[in-house]
């Protein structure tokens, strides 16, 4: 019996590959029909347990990522799966939206039913869920901004994770969705184009000199974070001398916000026919804010998408509060943070010179416009 190397056997199969019949296969390799048919089925079979050797290896490897994704749980939750049920839910929440529920849950032996009431509960109560919510809008903000509004999810993530945030890409698309933060790479030839057959609405066009006081004003929102709070501090400066004629720090950043804070300077100043000018913020654009405006016959005047120069008086006056007060102290509470806020804009309308009033104060600057008109 004629023993056929491994060369042969492989020629053998690869013409049987190429669909060619037996007949042929025999007639070019001078091989018997039941060699061909032998050679065949062994290399069916080799080919199989290879194949079914890399769907097992691959398996294992899974396997082992799991195990060590369990063992990366373990250490980071701090408690053992025979913990408490509320100690293992709260810690946990801690690693939410960094490993999938699922993981989560098989690791410390609790039912994903649980924990997920457990975390839309922490939602509706506000507690450390929704907290850790406002911090990452705080920095998704400041990455967004740092970036011109170029980057989306993605890299803001990846800025995130480099300055030891814990977070994933879809939960960053979410809240950016919830703020309204687009990346200009994806809008940007649609807003330029809107913004051609737009009507105007930026009244005020940089134009941030004025002949009085009570005709113009400008009005943001920044915020400072204080431990596991953030202060939304909203001002209101009135264009002529750069004075704040508003003022009020709360923990949201609501239309509720900023209509007490400029409610608070109208019926104090009492301006006539006055114009006010903002970013486009849901805050400033809602229609609540925007109803009691025109009840009062106020002009509304806003920045145009992405152009924070538009309002560069505000930006400018924030800057100034942050580095002059709020980033030099520790604050003990929130009644230090609010009296610090206060004592700022008395110190800056009574005793700081602005460089646009010729190194007058505000106040002096407005006393002296009123005192020429007597």
């Amino acid at each position: 019996m004629r023993i056929y190397t491994e060369t042969e056997r492989k020629k053998i199969y690869e013409l049987w590959q190429t669909n060619q019949p037996v007949s042929r296969i025999t007639e070019l390799t001078e091989a018997s029909r039941s060699t061909v048919y032998r050679t065949i089925k062994g290399y069916e079979l080799k080919g199989n347990s290879e194949s079914i050797l890399r769907k097992y290896v691959a398996k294992l490897e899974t396997k082992i990522r799991r195990l060590e994704q369990k063992l990366e749980i373990i250490k980071q939750v701090g408690c053992s799966p025979n913990a408490p049920l509320r100690e293992k839910l709260v810690a946990l929440e801690t690693l939410y939206g960094k490993y999938s529920v699922h993981l989560l849950c098989e690791t410390m032996e609790v039912s994903g039913g649980t924990f997920y009431n457990h975390i839309l509960r922490n939602k509706r109560d506000n507690t450390w869920y929704a907290k850790q919510r406002e911090i990452l809008r705080v920095e998704i903000k400041r990455v967004y901004d740092d970036s011109n509004q170029v980057f989306g999810a993605g890299k803001i993530t990846a800025v995130l994770k480099e300055r030891g945030y814990n977070t994933c890409e879809e939960t960053v698309r979410r809240l950016m969705k919830d703020m309204g933060l687009v990346s200009i790479r994806q809008r940007a030839k649609a807003l330029y184009e809107q913004e051609k057959r737009r009507v105007p609405n930026n009244v005020l066009n940089q134009q941030f000199t004025v002949k009085r006081p009570n005709s113009v004003w400008v009005s943001d929102v920044t915020c400072y974070k204080f431990g596991n709070k953030i202060f939304y501090i909203c001002a209101i400066l009135d264009l002529y001398a750069r004075k704040v004629v508003g003022c009020r720090a709360g923990l949201s950043n609501s239309t509720q916000l900023v209509k007490r804070t400029f409610k608070e300077a109208y019926e104090n100043r009492k301006p006539e026919k006055l114009l006010l000018h903002t970013d486009r913020g849901s805050n400033y654009s809602s229609y609540t804010f925007n109803s009691y405006l025109k009840s009062i016959a106020v002009t509304h005047s806003f920045s145009r998408a992405y152009v924070p120069y538009d309002n560069s008086v505000m930006e400018s006056f924030f800057s100034n509060m942050k580095r002059e007060e709020l980033y030099r102290r520790k604050y003990r509470s929130e009644r230090e943070i609010h009296k610090a806020i206060t004592d700022y804009v008395t110190f800056y309308n009574d005793k700081r010179p602005h460089i646009s009033n010729g190194y007058k104060t505000p106040t002096a600057k407005e006393e002296l416009y009123f005192k020429n008109l007597s």
